[in-house]
Protein backbone atom coordinates (compact mmCIF):
# COMPACT_ATOMS: atom_id res chain seq x y z
CA UNK A 1 0.00 0.00 0.00
CA UNK A 2 1.44 3.66 -1.14
CA UNK A 3 -0.58 5.67 0.78
CA UNK A 4 -4.03 6.95 1.77
CA UNK A 5 -5.49 9.75 1.90
CA UNK A 6 -2.53 12.62 1.51
CA UNK A 7 -0.66 10.49 3.31
CA UNK A 8 2.25 9.30 2.16
CA UNK A 9 3.16 6.16 3.50
CA UNK A 10 7.31 5.41 3.86
CA UNK A 11 7.33 1.65 5.14
CA UNK A 12 5.18 -0.63 6.99
CA UNK A 13 5.06 -0.63 10.68
CA UNK A 14 3.27 -4.04 11.52
CA UNK A 15 -0.10 -5.14 12.52
CA UNK A 16 -2.24 -4.56 15.08
CA UNK A 17 -5.73 -5.76 15.42
CA UNK A 18 -7.95 -5.47 12.92
CA UNK A 19 -5.44 -3.23 10.92
CA UNK A 20 -1.97 -2.34 9.53
CA UNK A 21 0.66 0.40 10.81
CA UNK A 22 2.41 2.50 8.32
CA UNK A 23 4.91 5.50 9.05
CA UNK A 24 3.81 8.23 7.02
CA UNK A 25 5.04 11.59 6.57
CA UNK A 26 3.08 14.01 8.39
CA UNK A 27 0.90 15.72 5.92
CA UNK A 28 0.97 19.53 5.69
CA UNK A 29 -2.10 20.23 6.68
CA UNK A 30 -1.98 18.82 10.22
CA UNK A 31 -1.23 21.55 13.09
CA UNK A 32 1.43 19.23 14.69
CA UNK A 33 5.58 19.98 15.20
CA UNK A 34 6.86 16.48 13.86
CA UNK A 35 8.00 15.06 10.11
CA UNK A 36 6.75 11.72 10.78
CA UNK A 37 3.60 10.13 12.18
CA UNK A 38 2.00 6.26 12.47
CA UNK A 39 -0.75 5.37 10.29
CA UNK A 40 -3.32 3.07 10.98
CA UNK A 41 -5.46 1.51 8.22
CA UNK A 42 -8.35 -0.28 9.57
CA UNK A 43 -9.35 -4.21 8.00
CA UNK A 44 -12.61 -3.29 5.81
CA UNK A 45 -14.62 -6.42 6.09
CA UNK A 46 -17.21 -4.43 5.08
CA UNK A 47 -18.68 -1.03 5.47
CA UNK A 48 -20.93 -1.05 8.29
CA UNK A 49 -18.23 -3.40 10.60
CA UNK A 50 -15.16 -1.23 9.30
CA UNK A 51 -17.06 2.01 10.54
CA UNK A 52 -17.83 0.32 14.11
CA UNK A 53 -14.55 -0.52 14.94
CA UNK A 54 -12.57 2.60 13.78
CA UNK A 55 -15.71 4.60 15.95
CA UNK A 56 -14.78 2.47 18.72
CA UNK A 57 -11.27 2.90 18.65
CA UNK A 58 -11.41 6.66 18.23
CA UNK A 59 -14.40 6.78 20.54
CA UNK A 60 -11.98 5.25 23.10
CA UNK A 61 -9.03 7.50 22.61
CA UNK A 62 -11.67 10.47 22.80
CA UNK A 63 -13.25 9.78 26.34
CA UNK A 64 -9.45 9.31 27.55
CA UNK A 65 -6.62 11.79 28.46
CA UNK A 66 -3.74 10.38 29.42
CA UNK A 67 -0.20 11.02 28.90
CA UNK A 68 0.65 7.43 28.61
CA UNK A 69 -1.44 6.90 25.84
CA UNK A 70 -0.12 7.48 22.70
CA UNK A 71 -1.46 10.25 21.34
CA UNK A 72 -4.07 10.40 18.37
CA UNK A 73 -3.62 13.19 15.72
CA UNK A 74 -5.99 12.52 12.59
CA UNK A 75 -8.90 10.18 11.28
CA UNK A 76 -10.73 9.97 8.02
CA UNK A 77 -11.81 7.82 5.53
CA UNK A 78 -10.95 6.83 1.86
CA UNK A 79 -12.82 4.99 -0.85
CA UNK A 80 -14.71 2.64 2.43
CA UNK A 81 -11.26 2.28 4.27
CA UNK A 82 -11.04 3.63 7.53
CA UNK A 83 -7.86 5.29 8.80
CA UNK A 84 -6.14 7.19 11.79
CA UNK A 85 -2.81 8.13 12.65
CA UNK A 86 -0.96 9.20 16.05
CA UNK A 87 2.32 9.92 16.82
CA UNK A 88 5.20 7.92 15.89
CA UNK A 89 7.48 6.67 18.61
CA UNK A 90 10.86 5.85 16.58
CA UNK A 91 12.03 3.66 19.80
CA UNK A 92 9.36 1.03 18.64
CA UNK A 93 8.10 -1.37 21.12
CA UNK A 94 9.02 -4.36 23.95
CA UNK A 95 8.26 -6.86 21.42
CA UNK A 96 10.10 -4.90 18.55
CA UNK A 97 12.72 -2.31 20.31
CA UNK A 98 14.69 0.00 17.59
CA UNK A 99 17.79 -2.10 19.76
CA UNK A 100 18.22 -3.75 22.59
CA UNK A 101 16.47 -2.51 26.07
CA UNK A 102 17.06 -2.63 29.43
CA UNK A 103 15.25 -4.24 31.88
CA UNK A 104 14.92 -0.50 33.70
CA UNK A 105 14.01 0.45 30.59
CA UNK A 106 11.32 -2.49 30.03
CA UNK A 107 10.01 -2.15 33.38
CA UNK A 108 9.30 1.82 33.00
CA UNK A 109 7.68 1.54 29.75
CA UNK A 110 5.11 -0.59 31.48
CA UNK A 111 4.75 1.13 34.48
CA UNK A 112 3.74 3.73 32.18
CA UNK A 113 1.38 1.50 30.43
CA UNK A 114 -0.22 0.31 33.67
CA UNK A 115 -0.85 4.03 34.21
CA UNK A 116 -2.35 4.37 30.54
CA UNK A 117 -4.34 1.21 31.81
CA UNK A 118 -5.60 3.03 35.17
CA UNK A 119 -7.09 6.01 33.13
CA UNK A 120 -9.13 3.69 30.71
CA UNK A 121 -10.46 1.65 34.03
CA UNK A 122 -11.13 5.26 35.22
CA UNK A 123 -13.37 6.05 31.96
CA UNK A 124 -15.45 2.75 32.21
CA UNK A 125 -13.07 1.03 29.34
CA UNK A 126 -10.91 -2.34 28.87
CA UNK A 127 -7.95 -2.52 27.02
CA UNK A 128 -8.20 -5.75 26.27
CA UNK A 129 -5.21 -6.14 24.10
CA UNK A 130 -1.99 -5.26 26.61
CA UNK A 131 0.66 -7.14 25.58
CA UNK A 132 4.56 -6.45 24.34
CA UNK A 133 3.66 -5.37 20.99
CA UNK A 134 1.44 -2.26 22.18
CA UNK A 135 3.44 -1.26 24.60
CA UNK A 136 6.12 1.38 23.13
CA UNK A 137 9.04 2.75 24.55
CA UNK A 138 9.87 6.54 25.25
CA UNK A 139 12.09 8.49 26.45
CA UNK A 140 9.50 9.20 29.34
CA UNK A 141 8.98 5.22 29.89
CA UNK A 142 6.55 4.28 27.45
CA UNK A 143 3.13 4.81 26.27
CA UNK A 144 0.52 2.18 25.85
CA UNK A 145 -0.88 1.52 21.88
CA UNK A 146 -3.58 -0.07 19.67
CA UNK A 147 -7.21 0.41 21.45
CA UNK A 148 -8.71 -1.51 18.73
CA UNK A 149 -10.30 -4.22 20.76
CA UNK A 150 -11.10 -1.70 24.12
CA UNK A 151 -14.14 -2.08 24.97
CA UNK A 152 -16.64 -0.48 27.67
CA UNK A 153 -16.72 -3.02 30.61
CA UNK A 154 -20.63 -3.45 32.24
CA UNK A 155 -22.49 -6.00 32.84
CA UNK A 156 -23.62 -8.45 30.08
CA UNK A 157 -20.60 -7.90 27.86
CA UNK A 158 -19.00 -10.72 26.53
CA UNK A 159 -15.48 -10.52 24.03
CA UNK A 160 -16.37 -10.17 20.56
CA UNK A 161 -13.38 -10.49 18.98
CA UNK A 162 -9.37 -11.21 19.62
CA UNK A 163 -6.06 -10.06 18.61
CA UNK A 164 -3.58 -12.18 16.71
CA UNK A 165 -1.66 -15.31 18.00
CA UNK A 166 1.11 -13.28 19.80
CA UNK A 167 -1.56 -12.24 21.86
CA UNK A 168 -2.79 -14.90 23.46
CA UNK A 169 -0.81 -16.30 26.49
CA UNK A 170 -1.29 -12.33 27.63
CA UNK A 171 -5.18 -12.90 27.45
CA UNK A 172 -6.75 -13.87 30.52
CA UNK A 173 -8.22 -17.03 30.36
CA UNK A 174 -11.49 -16.14 31.69
CA UNK A 175 -11.74 -14.21 28.35
CA UNK A 176 -10.74 -16.78 26.45
CA UNK A 177 -13.73 -18.76 27.83
CA UNK A 178 -16.46 -15.96 26.99
CA UNK A 179 -16.21 -13.43 30.43
CA UNK A 180 -17.01 -10.25 30.31
CA UNK A 181 -14.18 -7.87 30.01
CA UNK A 182 -13.13 -5.34 32.56
CA UNK A 183 -10.27 -4.00 34.94
CA UNK A 184 -8.71 -7.45 36.11
CA UNK A 185 -8.51 -8.53 32.56
CA UNK A 186 -5.85 -6.03 32.07
CA UNK A 187 -4.16 -6.62 34.91
CA UNK A 188 -3.70 -9.90 33.99
CA UNK A 189 -2.12 -9.28 30.84
CA UNK A 190 0.13 -6.14 32.73
CA UNK A 191 1.42 -9.47 34.97
CA UNK A 192 2.38 -11.27 32.28
CA UNK A 193 4.39 -8.56 30.40
CA UNK A 194 6.19 -8.09 33.63
CA UNK A 195 7.35 -11.58 33.78
CA UNK A 196 8.38 -11.70 30.24
CA UNK A 197 10.03 -8.28 30.34
CA UNK A 198 11.84 -9.72 33.67
CA UNK A 199 13.02 -13.09 32.73
CA UNK A 200 12.52 -12.77 28.81
CA UNK A 201 10.03 -15.59 29.04
CA UNK A 202 6.41 -16.31 28.89
CA UNK A 203 4.14 -17.69 32.04
CA UNK A 204 3.33 -20.81 29.56
CA UNK A 205 6.85 -21.29 28.14
CA UNK A 206 7.46 -21.65 24.62
CA UNK A 207 4.13 -21.57 22.81
CA UNK A 208 3.70 -22.57 18.73
CA UNK A 209 3.78 -19.24 16.83
CA UNK A 210 1.92 -20.70 13.41
CA UNK A 211 -0.60 -22.97 14.92
CA UNK A 212 -2.95 -20.60 17.07
CA UNK A 213 -5.71 -23.41 17.90
CA UNK A 214 -2.74 -25.56 19.28
CA UNK A 215 -1.71 -22.00 21.67
CA UNK A 216 -4.82 -21.35 22.53
CA UNK A 217 -5.51 -25.47 23.82
CA UNK A 218 -1.95 -24.71 25.39
CA UNK A 219 -2.91 -21.93 27.28
CA UNK A 220 -6.47 -23.03 28.47
CA UNK A 221 -4.68 -26.67 29.39
CA UNK A 222 -1.77 -25.47 31.06
CA UNK A 223 -1.46 -23.47 34.81
CA UNK A 224 0.61 -20.71 34.49
CA UNK A 225 4.18 -20.93 36.03
CA UNK A 226 5.96 -18.17 37.25
CA UNK A 227 9.99 -18.67 36.66
CA UNK A 228 12.51 -19.62 39.85
CA UNK A 229 14.93 -16.93 38.59
CA UNK A 230 12.66 -13.88 39.90
CA UNK A 231 13.30 -11.78 42.98
CA UNK A 232 10.34 -13.21 45.76
CA UNK A 233 8.82 -9.61 45.58
CA UNK A 234 8.47 -9.14 41.34
CA UNK A 235 7.26 -12.85 42.22
CA UNK A 236 4.68 -12.20 44.35
CA UNK A 237 3.51 -9.62 42.50
CA UNK A 238 3.06 -11.50 39.12
CA UNK A 239 1.43 -14.18 40.99
CA UNK A 240 -1.27 -11.24 42.41
CA UNK A 241 -1.59 -10.08 39.09
CA UNK A 242 -2.75 -13.40 38.08
CA UNK A 243 -4.41 -14.79 40.99
CA UNK A 244 -8.18 -14.31 40.83
CA UNK A 245 -9.77 -11.68 39.59
CA UNK A 246 -11.52 -9.62 42.70
CA UNK A 247 -8.08 -10.17 44.74
CA UNK A 248 -5.72 -8.25 42.15
CA UNK A 249 -3.94 -5.14 42.38
CA UNK A 250 -5.71 -1.82 40.53
CA UNK A 251 -3.32 -0.91 37.41
CA UNK A 252 -2.71 2.06 39.51
CA UNK A 253 -1.50 0.51 42.56
CA UNK A 254 0.72 -1.85 40.39
CA UNK A 255 2.32 1.13 38.04
CA UNK A 256 3.33 2.00 41.61
CA UNK A 257 4.68 -1.14 42.40
CA UNK A 258 6.44 -1.52 39.30
CA UNK A 259 8.26 1.56 39.85
CA UNK A 260 9.21 -0.03 43.00
CA UNK A 261 11.33 -3.08 41.66
CA UNK A 262 15.12 -3.12 41.49
CA UNK A 263 16.22 -5.44 39.20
Amino acid sequence: MQGIADYDFIRPLGSGNHGHFFLARRPRRLPVDVEFVAVKVLHAESSDVAFRRATRELAAFAAVRSPYLVTPIDAGQQDGVFFYSMEYLPAGSLADPAEPYTTVQGLRALAAAARAAAALHAAGIAHRDIKPGNVLLHPDGGRLSDLGLSQVFAAGVTVTGMGGLDAIEYVDPALLLGGAPGPAGDVWSLGVVLHRVTTGTGVYGDLPESDGLLALRRVLSTTPRVSDSLPGPVADLVRECLGPADQRPDAATLADRIDGIQP
